[in-house]
């Protein structure tokens, strides 16, 4: 038999276990050499991947639950796979899972494992892979995250999203999980009361840490607020003091990718300062949120100053 199909008939999507070759007969001094010619690559110890394979996320993932059965993806990795957007996580970050077990011992470099009891709906699959469903995902990253990152995780999953190229559905609403944050654990208490905080209607993780860093400087503009031009376009803003009519805006990563984004985006502009409601409009950069945020607050006081003279 050739030796290159033989190996990859005993990989799991993509994913070689060097004991499954060692069972299948493979000798243990000319599979490492075999592997290496023939341009497998080493994911972890014990695991090697598939050539002309990425070595994504998935991957990394599967190779570890191959190797320990009973982990069960969960947090960030679970919302990476789910399409839940976060805010970007360290290129070093574990990956992560939980043990429902509880027998879990050592360390794994560059893995964490939580010895965590998982309920019968609390585990699904996707992707080839174990993980948490959903609504657990969120409730242990509202858990276990700072606030800003927990709330950008949620109200990501309560919208329709575009998340790497992908229109994504709701992955849950906000009753269950008010309902799935009922029992007592830790972090729960804590979690509950950013619930109040949350605004399903957000568009973006920008528009998230906007809102927040507005609400934490004593802000509280009305948010996704539907208006109309003297013709009657409907407009939708991210953001209006109504009082002051003072607008904002807040651009995603993607903005202006093309010519015909750009046209399109001006055209909105110039109809939301047509709006009855709308004296004065600022717009800001995700890089402005993110980096800039006491900068934003500082152009949004002034601006309600002068409007509001």
């Amino acid at each position: 038999m050739d030796e290159r199909t033989a190996l990859r008939e005993l990989a799991h999507g993509g994913v070689l276990l060097t004991c499954r070759a060692l069972e299948s007969g493979w000798p243990a001094r000319s599979l490492t050499r075999a592997l290496r010619a023939d341009g497998w690559g080493r994911l972890h110890a014990g695991a090697w991947l598939e050539p002309g394979r990425a070595v994504d996320l998935p991957a990394r993932l599967r190779a570890v639950q191959l190797l320990t059965p009973r982990l069960v993806v969960s947090h960030s990795c679970a919302a990476a796979l789910w399409r839940i957007e976060t805010l970007a996580p360290s290129v070093k970050a574990p990956l992560e899972f939980i043990d429902p077990d509880l027998t879990f011992r050592g360390k794994v470099k560059g893995v964490r494992v939580r010895r965590m009891l998982l309920g019968p709906g609390d585990v699904a699959l996707c992707r080839g892979l174990r993980l948490t469903s959903p609504l657990r995902t969120l409730a242990d990253l509202l858990r276990s995250l700072p606030r800003d990152d927990a709330l950008v995780a949620l109200e990501s999953a309560l919208t329709y999203r575009r998340v790497g190229n992908v229109r994504r559905a709701p992955l849950a609403d906000l009753d269950a999980v008010v309902a799935v944050l009922a029992t007592p654990s830790q972090g729960t208490a804590r979690a509950r009361r950013w619930l109040g905080l949350c605004d399903p209607r957000a568009g973006s993780p920008a528009e998230t840490v906007a809102r927040l860093r507005m609400a934490d400087a004593g802000l509280r503009p009305e948010s996704q607020v539907e208006l109309f031009t003297p013709l009657g376009r409907r407009a939708v803003l991210d953001f209006l003091f109504r009082r002051e009519g003072l607008a904002i805006e807040i651009e995603g990563y993607a903005y202006h990718g093309t010519r015909e984004a750009h046209r399109r985006d001006v055209s909105r502009f110039n109809q939301v300062l047509q709006c009855p409601e709308v004296r004065s409009l600022l717009r800001f950069t995700a890089q402005d949120v993110f980096r800039e945020s006491q900068r934003m607050i500082r152009d949004i006081r002034a601006a309600l100053v002068t409007l509001g003279r």
